[in-house]
């Protein structure tokens, strides 16, 4: 039997989420899958990601692979993927999303409060350094910070899950925030030294998700990928990537948002979705919130999620969030 052919970039996270799914594939098809390598221009460059083209950098080299069919389907962290897809490339499917919050990695097993107190407490009065390559992440710590009446400095960085968390280890940084299901996928949770609560730092739009994709022509494939497909997933990260996406914000943008259901009365169920926006520097923020129902129909709430998305975006738009995001899609 011919195996499917998985394309992954080769980082240890990228391996280790797209080995996750090989092996569901190959419990639910009874195919091989084998992983194919692809190096990425984001994997290469040690410029900032907003220089090169934000988190998009690392989809369009595996979306070429796909096109020049050196490989079956590709998976992707959903928060990396562009929000307009490609007429001739499929979504396949999304999978049941793992914890979609952020965590924090600190000195002396700090939780974040206590890492920002930390500086009065000791009598040095010296800002804690914490490291994160993502406006998003920048603009609430900071925003945290000065809520609490603290300082913080945020450094940029890059690199891979390791590479961040040595610098911790190293005295180089205080902390580092990374995405809680990217440790847990490298089996590194243990790192973990607090969880950040989404009325903290609000995660990105489909952080914790997956995305499967393929050539659309493809049908067969298509379903066949698609038995991995969780609704409740797909219907939150659609809200999420519709406000987004009518921000008309890059991936690299100072932009959060966050669906999930919720319980409204017995019986009946609700979307819930917040988004929010700031200045890097978090003098200035903005955070808004709506709830709608969830029809029966798969392909009604997914639609119904896309207008909630681009209906809250409009909201924020009109209360000034251009402003605030630094960078626009051009």
């Amino acid at each position: 039997m011919t195996a499917l052919r998985l394309g992954t970039r080769r980082s240890k996270l990228a391996m280790a989420q797209s080995g996750q799914v090989a092996e569901r594939v190959r419990r639910l098809t009874g195919r091989p899958v084998e992983l194919v390598e692809v190096v990425t221009t984001g994997d290469i460059s040690r410029e900032h990601l907003t220089a090169i083209g934000g988190t998009g950098v690392f989809v369009s080299a595996l979306r070429d692979e796909l096109l020049a069919g050196r490989i079956d389907f590709a998976v992707h962290s959903l928060k990396d993927l562009p929000t307009a897809q490609p007429p001739e490339l499929a979504l396949a499917a999304v999978p049941e999303r793992a914890d979609p919050r952020d965590a924090l990695v600190a000195r002396d097993g700090l939780t974040l409060e206590e890492l920002l107190r930390a500086g009065a407490a000791d009598g040095s009065g010296r800002p804690a350094r914490v490291g994160t390559g993502s406006p998003r992440r920048m603009s609430q710590l900071h925003t945290h910070a000065r809520s609490l009446g603290c300082g913080i400095t945020t450094v940029p960085i890059r690199g891979n899950v390791d590479t961040r968390i040595g610098y911790v280890r190293a005295g180089e940084l205080d902390a580092v925030v990374l995405a809680s299901a990217g440790l847990h996928r490298v089996g590194s949770e243990g790192a973990i030294t607090d969880l950040l609560d989404p009325d903290t730092v609000l995660p990105a739009p489909g952080q914790g998700a997956l995305a499967i994709e393929c050539v659309a022509s493809r049908d067969d494939l298509v379903a066949e990928l698609g038995r991995l497909d969780d609704p409740p997933t797909r219907i939150a990260v659609t809200a999420e990537r519709a406000l987004l996406s009518a921000l008309e914000a890059g991936c690299s943008a100072p932009v959060a948002a966050l669906a999930d259901h919720r319980e409204d009365e017995p019986g009946t169920t609700v979307l819930h979705l917040r988004g929010a926006v700031g200045t890097t520097d978090g003098v200035t923020s903005m955070q808004l919130s709506t709830t709608g129902p969830v029809p029966a129909s798969d392909g009604e709430a997914t639609a119904r999620a896309d207008r909630m998305g681009r209906d809250l975006a409009a909201e924020m738009l009109a209360k000034g969030a251009a402003g605030l995001m630094g960078e626009r899609a051009q």
